[in-house]
């Protein structure tokens, strides 16, 4: 068969070089792709949010099934045009997509399922979520009702920050329309851990667990960003909490999905906190997450686009969904600057030595390819990845790995995956 996978970053890479294991497959193609994915997908120069000329591409094509991996034409109705022109395609229609392109639809379908999450509540006024905020306990959260990139979420230590904050997302529109509603929402601790799972309408199946480290800057300062890397599977995700969040979480989720009206099909991805009080729903996502897909595939066991196509076909409590026994830790190797303002262009060294490694991989997020050789396009840059028997030997690998690429203005953090060391 013939895929088609949308998208160009390090996600895409990783569902690339997974979709390539299928014995099903004979073809991929990846638009637009970028210089990791070349190795198993031919790039097309088609962008992703070019819904008609993607479809177009896909019947020229005679393609079999399209993936789409990233948010923006997901809940932009990439779902709801192929299947109005009869192509297969993997991932929720834009209704059921609302699930992440709105915080505020995610926030209110919480509450009235009664699935567990931070005390909230929804402002399109900004003069009203202000005199809100002059009552409020702090730390607080403010969240871009939109999609920002992963960095519409601003925590705030006082009233000062809060006000500011305010000024950024609804007055500013930092985050474009994405500002134009707003969550304020209680401030909650505990571990952040992330699942994610694939649902057919009815059925959920989760995959392993991870761990991502938002933060730039180690020890978990500085800005947020897309992610500086992860680990899987979190220790502190234990079987009772699994149990809890099954019953509680992700079953309701998308029972509650179904009853609205927005049957979900693709992937549900979420982003948990492990309170005192329990697990609570951070966030949703509908797609992949990144980087948390490149330490969770390369766990899998199970043939991928099976999966994806049982997801279609409503057919996935047909299916055994395994990972192996092991571990994975992923570090991000980004352009110094990321992610405000950072250089782009230079030559990527040390690629060749991830050809013949087994449990070593290389997913590329924003590079190019030049005469000159593959060079740096983006604030991250590529995700080097390792696996191991355990969490402690896949960083060391992962670590080791770091050091076998090279190139100017190469930043990453020093302690992806530290938490590990506090389990028990």
């Amino acid at each position: 068969m013939k895929v088609l996978i949308v998208g160009s970053g390090g996600r895409e890479h990783a569902i690339a070089w997974k979709v390539a294991q299928s014995p099903r497959v004979e073809k991929i193609y990846c638009a637009p792709g970028n210089a990791g994915v070349e190795q198993y997908a031919e790039c097309v120069n088609i962008g992703a949010m070019e819904f008609d000329r993607l479809a177009a591409f896909a019947k020229e094509k005679e393609i079999d099934l399209t993936v789409i991996g990233m948010d923006d034409p997901l809940v932009g109705g990439i779902v709801d045009v192929f299947e109005k022109e009869g192509l297969r395609v993997f991932g929720p229609r834009a209704n059921a997509a609302i699930l992440e392109g709105s915080k505020a639809f995610s926030k209110d379908m919480m509450k009235k399922y009664h699935i567990p999450t931070a005390a909230y509540e929804n402002f399109d006024d900004p003069d009203a979520a202000l005199a809100y905020l002059e009552t409020a306990k702090f730390p607080i959260v403010l969240k871009a009702d939109g999609l920002a990139l992963g960095k519409g979420v601003l925590i705030c230590n006082s009233l000062k920050e809060a006000q500011a904050g305010v000024k950024t997302i609804m007055l500013d529109k930092q985050f474009g329309a994405s500002g134009n509603c707003m969550v304020i929402e209680e401030f909650m601790t505990g571990r952040e851990v992330s699942v994610l799972s694939f649902v057919d309408g009815r059925t959920i199946k989760t995959m392993t667990s991870a761990q991502d480290h938002k933060r730039a800057g180690d020890g978990d300062t500085g800005l947020n960003t897309g992610g500086m890397g992860t680990f899987s599977p979190s220790p502190f995700y234990t079987k009772k909490i699994d149990d809890f969040c099954q019953k509680y979480i992700y079953q309701p989720t998308v029972d509650a999905m179904a009853a609205e009206g927005r049957m979900f099909k693709g992937i549900i991805f979420f982003g948990l906190m492990l309170t005192a009080d329990g697990p609570k729903v951070l966030e949703y996502n509908a797609r992949f997450g990144d980087p948390e897909t490149q330490v969770v595939l390369p766990r899998m066991k199970t043939d991928i686009v099976e999966v994806f196509e049982a997801c279609i076909d409503g057919t996935l409590d047909q299916v055994e969904l395994e990972f192996e026994d092991n571990a994975a830790v992923c570090v991000v190797l980004a352009s110094d600057g990321y992610p405000v303002k950072y250089e782009k262009g230079f030559l990527i060294h040390g690629l060749e030595n991830f050809a013949q490694k087994d449990g070593y991989y290389v997913f590329h997020a924003g590079s190019k390819r030049t005469d000159e050789g593959i060079v740096t396009n983006g604030g991250r840059v590529l995700g080097v990845t390792a696996t191991g028997k355990d969490l402690k030997e896949a960083r060391a690998n992962a670590y080791e790995a770091v050091n076998w690429i090279d190139f100017e203005n190469k930043y990453y953090r020093h302690d992806i995956g530290k938490a590990i060391d506090e389990a028990k």
